[in-house]
């Protein structure tokens, strides 16, 4: 069963073993591989997609802007 984005996010963001750079390497690291698949148009992985979406909304909820 898929999880809403909110709760994964809200659940990542309480969590005080990842620090803020670690959401900004792993938001980069899937914004590169994102961009390198479609440069390849390659189809992005929609649970890449989903990902992208949980750590944006975990930063945000941080105070950190996107």
């Amino acid at each position: 069963m898929k999880q809403d984005i909110g709760a994964v996010a809200h659940r990542l963001a309480d969590d005080q073993r990842i620090s803020d750079y670690d959401f900004w390497r792993a938001l980069k690291n899937l914004n590169n591989e994102i961009y390198r698949i479609a440069d390849d148009r390659q189809p992005i992985p929609m649970e890449m997609i989903r990902w992208r979406a949980i750590i944006k909304q975990a930063r945000s909820r941080r105070g950190v802007p996107c």
